[in-house]
């Protein structure tokens, strides 16, 4: 199986391990000359794509690919790769699964309540208003090519080296007090997981919620943190957006609820940490 990964960032980079543990061949493209070294002495075969150049060594992994994820970020006039790229990937002649790192964002507001699939995103934001033009341009790219494309809208991230233990101990973990107000999460270890399963069972046009099993106040994560480290944890500080960044204003400005249940159900995947409990318990034992 050739893996290529365009965008090896967080997710996506324990993805791409994942792939190599199986024995996979795995390329991936990064915005940096420093940072593709620096991953190639790692194992993985890294290639620099900055949005703009597709170098000859990039279009051949696109043309011998049998798998293709995108985890870049959206640049000014969208994704860099369906402009830079789509082209070879639809001409690609092995390539059976294409998948697409999106966000649960896209929902929107939804005062709290639990949403699946089959909900329109309505975000009003600028982010997410991008991601679904995106999302919709890849879905159109499959359509066209006769390539399974796949979206996979993703919840807040966390894992090895990110998360809240780690910000507790560097002093950076607050308890915003917004009633009411809760999150969905999951981890890096559950993304490759579901994308594992995905290309297993490849369905054209599937669009699929990565998220744990229980949406949380940030607090009560905040809490269970602290004292499974001992320490007491930060006071309390009411909500108040004034206080805050647009982005983290506009972050807490959107409550829902977002289901796994299709995940489960089309791909059969356990989730290995079905809530930030069964997380944490691990990560603190890392974490030091």
């Amino acid at each position: 199986m050739k893996l290529l990964v365009l965008g090896l960032g967080y997710s996506a980079g324990f993805f791409a391990r994942a792939a190599l543990a199986r024995g996979w061949e795995v390329t991936g493209t990064v915005r940096s000359a420093e940072k593709a070294g620096r991953l190639s002495r790692d194992g993985i075969r890294t290639l620099v794509f900055n949005g703009f150049a597709v170098s000859s060594a990039l279009a051949a992994a696109v043309a011998e690919a049998d798998a293709v994820l995108v985890s870049v970020q959206p640049g000014e006039n969208g994704d860099p790769v369906l402009e830079r790229l789509s082209g070879e990937l639809a001409a690609a002649p092995n390539l059976r699964w294409i998948g697409y790192l999106s966000t649960i964002g896209v929902y929107g507001d939804h005062g709290g309540a639990w949403i699946d699939e089959s909900v329109k995103p309505s975000s009003a934001s600028a982010r997410a208003k991008v991601r679904i033009a995106i999302e919709n341009a890849w879905l159109t790219l499959g359509e066209s090519s006769g390539k399974p494309v796949q979206i996979f809208r993703l919840s807040g991230i966390y894992g090895p080296g990110r998360n809240t233990i780690v910000k507790l101990r560097e002093g950076k973990a607050t308890r915003l007090i917004k009633p009411g107000q809760v999150f969905n999460r999951i981890h890096v270890d559950d993304i490759a997981g579901v994308l594992m399963a995905s290309i297993a069972r490849p369905r054209a046009g599937a669009v699929y919620n990565v998220t744990d099993d229980e949406p949380a106040p940030p607090q009560d994560v905040v809490s269970f943190a602290a004292d499974l480290i001992g320490i007491a944890p930060p006071p309390e500080v009411p909500f108040d957006p004034a206080q805050l960044s647009p982005m983290a204003a506009s972050f807490y400005g959107e409550n829902k609820r977002v289901s796994n249940a299709l995940v489960k159900r089309e791909l059969g995947y356990a989730f290995r940490y079905p809530t930030y409990r069964e997380a944490l318990r691990v990560l603190v034992k890392s974490e030091t």
